[in-house]
């Protein structure tokens, strides 16, 4: 798995949007059990904060200690420092697993062995994602996919196209449950669309290799914005072991 967030773990944990309540209550929907849960790549814990209120215990683990740094502490959440695809846990463990946007980061084989083997019989694996923001503002929203499309052309990690492809292309082996469509929808005011922007990978590589920033004609427009509003399209597979008819 790549550690791409550490260096900007407080910018990530700040501008990164967090996930809809509706998407949480449905997946709990969906369980039989509450003990323990584990939220893989968890990063600074946006999907954790979200889940935790539902369970007796919560694992929340990323590669980056810088990361889980900037986690909010809570009574029931214990944040470890791991590998996806190499854990400590025992098996049969958890009542659910959720990977939120990150798992186009890992080892999917190795991963996976790991979730058959942690998850309860009777648990779910949820991988939920978040695609390409939409702004209503039009102008606005053209020149965010100009830079997304052209401008960062080259400097997107390869494993980007697996969201680009709404993490419908991923391997998934294991019996799939039907779910609604759900979106985040926010309004930004257009400092916070900067930081946001600036939490991209791609930015980050285009500014180590060309020393400029990609994002320089649009800081004067977004200095001055009040109010963006802001969709994201949530990309979500859930699933249970495939053995269970």
């Amino acid at each position: 798995m790549k550690d791409l967030f550490s260096e900007q773990s407080e910018l990530y944990q700040q501008a990164r949007p967090t996930y809809p309540q509706a998407l949480v209550n449905c997946l709990i929907q969906q369980l039989n059990g509450l003990e323990c849960a584990w939220d893989c790549g968890a990063g600074s814990g946006q999907l954790t904060r979200l889940i935790a209120p539902y369970f007796q215990t919560v694992i929340a683990t990323d590669l980056s200690q810088n990361q889980l740094d900037q986690a909010p502490a809570l009574p029931n959440v214990q944040y470890l420092q791991q590998a996806a695809e190499q854990t400590s846990f025992a098996d049969q463990s958890f009542d659910l697993i959720t990977v939120a946007q990150a798992i186009h980061w890992f080892d999917f084989e190795k991963f996976y062995a790991e979730v058959k083997r942690t998850l309860k019989a009777d648990g779910i694996f949820a991988v939920i994602g978040y695609g390409l923001l939409e702004l209503d503002d039009q102008d606005l929203n053209e020149r965010v996919g100009c830079l997304y499309f052209e401008t960062l052309n080259g400097f997107w990690d390869a494993e980007r196209r697996y969201i680009d492809e709404q993490y419908q292309t991923i391997p998934f082996p294991f019996e799939e449950i039907a779910m609604p469509q759900f979106q985040i929808e926010l309004g930004w005011t257009g400092l916070q669309l900067w930081d946001y922007l600036n939490t991209w990978s791609a930015v980050k590589h285009y500014q180590d290799q060309l020393h400029v920033s990609p994002l320089a004609s649009l800081q004067d427009i977004l200095q001055i914005k009040q109010t963006i509003g802001v969709s994201f399209p949530i990309l979500l597979r859930v699933g249970r072991l495939s053995h269970l008819k």
